[in-house]
């Protein structure tokens, strides 16, 4: 049975998710529809960049993830079937796939060209549906376009560096449904650049010292609880499932106590520093 999972901005006010699906029982008797997602910030390309990268490697090679974000057809946005990791993508070349892709290389991009058939201003449902179900069907992606050896990728998405090798510059890509705040600086690079120096993480108002591995390495239990004091709405940085460092309040709720997006007034897209301590001498870099 072929998978095929659907993230859009679509929301869940309107029929447009509805009818994809309806398209796809259409057209297929034997498939299996997952939402990953309809609730992606409107065009949010690094959002939706983070949640497919992290989602899509828990479901069987040969999956066809549909994205629809941004997925309106121009000159410059045009749609790509990508074999990436024995698994399919159907999405505009918006560069929402950078997250994924600079760490994995696609096996195969194609650029779409069935539009001349197809007249649509609903790309998801008239196009990537269409392409998803010749591909579930055992299709090739050469029938469907022209093959083009690479897609657009987000700088923006990427952390800089600077030439001393002490500073992370990154910015906030996501903030969950508990408001905490996920950045774009990974574990991996945290650890090449950091190389077990000091460090001081700051976004806005807050600093944190510290990355903890889970949210309750904040708490203290050789203490007794009735001799801990207050708990919950700890402040802390920690490497999340996803292997990037998340500002977070420990049992925060943004609906009664506030998160960490609202208590340290973060939003998407702001700046978070890493400033690692300097070598104190040549030899110590050496060590290092």
């Amino acid at each position: 049975m072929a998978i095929i999972t659907l993230t859009t901005d679509f929301g869940q006010k309107d029929y447009f998710a509805a009818a994809v699906k309806g398209a796809v029982y259409s057209e297929l008797d034997d498939v299996r529809i997952v939402d990953i997602s309809h609730c992606i910030s409107p065009f949010h390309i690094s959002e939706a960049s983070y949640i497919i990268k992290n989602a899509y490697k828990s479901f069987p090679k040969g999956s066809i993830h549909i994205i629809g974000i941004d997925s309106e057809l121009t000159p410059e946005n045009k749609h790509l079937a990508i074999l990436l990791d024995d698994h399919y993508f159907l999405c505009a070349n918006n560069g929402i796939l950078s997250l994924l892709a600079s760490e994995i290389k696609p096996e195969k991009i194609v650029e779409i060209n069935i539009h001349d058939k197809i007249e649509s201003n609903f790309p998801v449902l008239d196009i990537f549906v269409k392409v998803a179900c010749h591909i579930a069907r055992g299709g090739t992606l050469d029938v469907i376009g022209k093959n083009i050896q690479e897609i657009k990728y987000l700088k923006q998405i990427e952390p800089l560096i600077n030439s001393d090798k002490n500073q992370i510059i990154g910015l906030v890509i996501y903030i969950d449904n508990y408001g905490n705040v996920i950045t774009n600086i990974s574990r991996k690079l945290f650890e090449n650049i950091g190389k077990g120096r000091n460090f001081t993480i700051s976004a806005r108002m807050v600093t944190f010292s510290k990355v903890h591995e889970t949210y309750s390495d904040c708490i203290n239990f050789k203490i007794e609880k009735e001799k801990r004091g207050e708990e919950d709405g700890k402040k802390l940085a920690v490497f999340n499932s996803a292997g990037y460092i998340e500002l977070a309040i420990y049992k925060s709720n943004p609906l009664t106590v506030g998160s960490a997006a609202s208590l340290f007034g973060l939003q998407n897209r702001d700046t978070v520093t890493i400033k690692f301590e300097t070598y104190a001498s040549k030899d110590r870099k050496a060590e290092l």
